[in-house]
């Protein structure tokens, strides 16, 4: 047997056969090591901006206000709600040591392009609009805003709360909107 250690998995190469076998042994204590705990209040920015527009919806209604209809994704909005948080606090405290300074790189770029879009959904959902596009922009941009905000500080444990909570995220958006 050879073990090999390739970004963060160790692979272990059996030399009967010559095929790769994926191991779990200790790969979580080599892909916590590229991270230190600290708090980053970028991530916290990003964050609250993207909920800018639902803390305004929640004190003041839409015309059409279809979102605050009961939902018949109980369990798969629970499963989102707890990848929400942890998706958060891992931008907010989990800090990769070889990030980048915080710039205007292509991914920031996008992730704002998708706040916008976003944003662009509230308007249009507070104009009354409540078609299968606007549910679309309120549900996959933000999520996307998320994913390439955490890819960018090379975050990979928020990518994958991130993206565990943007499939929530579209299953309650198709499921209870669109469907």
């Amino acid at each position: 047997m050879l073990f090999l250690v390739d970004r963060g998995w160790i692979l272990c190469y059996n030399q009967d056969i010559n095929l790769p076998i994926n191991r779990n042994i200790k790969v979580d204590i080599i892909l916590l090591k590229k991270y230190r705990f600290s708090f980053d209040i970028s991530g916290l920015v990003v964050f609250l901006i993207v909920m800018l527009p639902n803390y305004i919806w929640f004190g003041v209604p839409a015309p059409n206000d279809i979102l605050r209809k009961e939902s018949v994704t109980a369990v798969v909005d629970m499963i989102g709600s707890i990848s929400q948080v942890l998706f958060i606090a891992s931008l907010c405290v989990f800090i990769n040591k070889e990030r980048n300074k915080l710039h205007f790189s292509p991914l920031i770029i996008i992730s704002m392009i998708c706040i916008t879009i976003y944003f662009v959904g509230w308007i249009l959902y507070y104009n009354g609009f409540t078609d299968s596009l606007v549910i679309l922009f309120l549900t996959l941009p933000p999520c996307l805003a998320f994913i390439l905000f955490a890819l960018d500080r090379k975050n990979i444990i928020a990518v994958v709360f991130a993206t565990c909570f943007t499939i929530c995220h579209l299953i309650y958006g198709a499921v209870n909107f669109i469907l």
